[in-house]
């Protein structure tokens, strides 16, 4: 799988096959892929908790809203919830370049978890202080996003956003996911090349 097709099959799942164990070495080693990635003046303000355990998991996921778009639809019901957690916390002291190295680290996660056959979500919508509660998070951390994981049980299809059609994603009738994505040529607004002025 190269680059472009990893970032293809990175999608934001929100149904799993829950009773698929995930190992802790996998989520270990997913933490140590997000360890090496870039932070800001190289301060390395983030920090992990993981969990594979289904008691903490269900605290966990008490504390999640999933799917905003989705109005109906009140996230994964038992059985298609995630069977493992990466939360990703900050230092207080740190927090401006915390919140910059957040996205980084995420997307090396799922991008990680994708190649070990995994699926996720990305979820900010949190009750924090509750899982703080929960987690027993150290007071000078604060927490920035909970990395959902597990072996999808859903199919997300990325399609082209036509002109005028919403960016909303929508499910079908057969429950399959659709993501509409901007084409190129709208995201993409000036190219200097330089070779105008050959």
């Amino acid at each position: 799988m190269n680059l472009h097709e990893m970032v293809v099959r990175t999608r934001s799942f929100r149904r799993f096959n829950e009773h698929r164990r995930v190992s802790m070495e996998t989520l270990t080693s997913l933490v140590d892929l997000a360890r090496l990635t870039a932070s800001a003046g190289n301060l390395q303000p983030l920090r992990y908790i993981i969990s594979t355990d289904p008691e903490m998991n269900s605290e966990i996921f008490a504390c999640l809203s999933w799917a905003a778009l989705l109005k109906e639809w009140p996230g994964p019901e038992e059985g298609e919830r995630p069977s493992a957690y990466i939360v990703i916390l900050g230092e207080k002291t740190k927090a401006k370049t915390a919140v910059w190295d957040m996205g980084i680290a995420a997307q090396t996660i799922m991008l990680g978890a994708t190649e070990s056959g995994l699926g996720g979500c990305i979820l900010g919508s949190i009750n924090k202080e509750r899982l703080i509660q929960a987690l027993q998070v150290p007071d000078h951390l604060q927490i920035l996003l909970v990395l959902a994981l597990g072996r999808p049980r859903e199919k997300v299809i990325l399609e082209t956003l036509k002109p005028g059609q919403d960016i909303n994603y929508w499910r079908d009738a057969k429950k399959v996911h659709h993501v509409p994505k901007r084409p190129l040529e709208e995201v993409l607004i000036r190219v200097y090349s330089g070779q105008e002025k050959e």
